[in-house]
């Protein structure tokens, strides 16, 4: 077994984890990430958020990137919900934080964008390595200090570093080592079917022919997320009191669902579904809303779906995973940086982490229980629906954002404001 050091070691090469690679890196320290994957490979999760778009990617610099794609560019969402036969609809042109050069977002192909953002963090100067497979996190005194690892010819490796970051998945290995348990969400338990329609799908009327519609129906609700080159993802979401009355087979089950609601069948009705690639099966997911009990340990944190994940009602699962990933690469730069302890940076992390993810499954909760009679204004969620909400100004008396957005500064007390102010 091989042994090397790093400042910074992360598991898995998703938005995540690549984020927040990147972001470390990009502060000198040295990072390496192990990806059980090659790419480019299929991942669902294709709608953005406007603070993905020109909040983190723009820290990363990928923006122009991201410009330079076909993604269909996404200015709000639409919900056929309740009792109401017309569409409720946000358009983020509609928060006072976003100007309108970033009131969108992009309907992205995770396959490339996922890509773009592990090619960056390469830039950046991660190690990366991809068909390795993390098996465990190395203790010592009760702290974290690396992990382990078996490459693609099954070497098993030991790599030891300051700092464990765990963007493995749902699914990881590691999280366990940070301790506490994984609660599911008893309102959200269900049962997700989706799969992708080719060219003839119907799209909203312009401008707002890229944007999300949910359409809800007796079982459940239907995700419709126009893609690029006329491809459409189509998604239902089963409440678990009807799981078992579909039938066994899934693909059966997936067309009967389509015919019970009218108008995801009319959407879908010139469109054929995709049966070959990485396109062509049926994807099945249950219980996909759950939340650690903690986010970090000593010498560890989680992110993205290791930590957390929500009811994809508002599309925030990459919000969640980016904006998780920000703040621990934040908090792991100060902690580098000899600017702040671990504990008060990482409290930081956990803290405003926690927050977000809960303001997001407060709103998916609420809209569930809505019959459609009592939809809010736009306007009051929409600052939230945009992964904008979250400021430096919601935790009092926690730390503020370096100029670069990279780390985290103590807050000044008042008195040092007022002599800012003097001079």
């Amino acid at each position: 077994m091989s042994a090397e050091v790093f400042d910074v070691v992360v598991a898995g090469g998703g938005p995540a984890g690549s984020t927040a690679a990147s972001l470390v890196a990009m502060q000198g320290h040295r990072v390496l990430l192990v990806e059980k994957e090659a790419f480019p490979r299929y991942q669902v999760g294709e709608s953005l958020l406007p603070s993905t778009v020109h909040g983190v990617c723009r820290l990363l610099g990928v923006t122009d990137e991201l410009a330079g794609t076909d993604f269909p560019v996404k200015r709000g969402a639409a919900f056929q919900w309740g009792a109401r036969p017309e569409p409720w609809a946000f358009s983020f042109e509609a928060s006072s934080r976003l100007t309108g050069a970033t009131a969108f977002a992009y309907q992205a192909d995770r396959t490339r964008f996922d890509e773009i953002l592990l090619n960056n963090a390469r830039r950046k100067g991660v190690v990366v390595r991809e068909g390795c497979a993390v098996t465990a996190v190395v203790e010592e005194g009760g702290r974290v200090t690396g992990l382990r690892y078996t490459d693609a010819d099954g070497g098993e490796h030991e790599v030891g570093a300051r700092f464990v970051v765990d963007a493995s998945g749902q699914g990881s290995p590691l999280s366990s080592g940070a301790g506490g348990t994984r609660d599911h969400a008893e309102s959200f338990r269900a049962l997700a079917l989706s799969g992708y329609f080719g060219n003839g799908c119907k799209r909203l009327p312009e401008p707002h022919a890229g944007d999300t519609l949910n359409v809800a129906f007796e079982k459940g609700w239907f995700w419709y997320v126009p893609l690029f080159g006329g491809l459409t993802s189509v998604g239902a979401v089963v409440r678990r009191e009807f799981v078992g009355k579909l039938p066994e087979d899934r693909e059966e089950a997936f067309t009967a669902l389509i015919a019970e609601c009218p108008t995801i069948a009319d959407l879908l009705s010139e469109g054929m579904r995709v049966r070959a690639g990485k396109y062509g099966l049926l994807r099945v997911r249950e219980d996909f809303a759950h939340r650690r009990t903690t986010f970090r340990r000593p010498g560890m944190v989680l992110v993205g779906d290791a930590a957390c994940s929500v009811d994809p009602l508002f599309s925030s699962g990459v919000h969640l995973a980016t904006y998780g990933a920000l703040l621990a690469a934040r908090s792991i730069n100060a902690v580098l940086a000899g600017g702040l302890d671990e504990e008060t940076a990482l409290a930081e992390f956990e803290s405003r982490y926690r927050r977000e993810f809960g303001a997001f499954s407060e709103l998916a909760e609420d809209f569930h229980a809505m019959t459609g009679e009592e939809l809010p204004d736009p306007a009051s969620l929409v600052d939230l629906a945009a992964g904008v909400s979250s400021g430096d100004e919601a935790l009092p008396g926690g730390l503020v954002v370096s100029p670069d957005g990279l780390t985290w500064l103590p807050r000044p007390s008042k008195d040092s404001f007022d002599r800012e102010e003097q001079k």
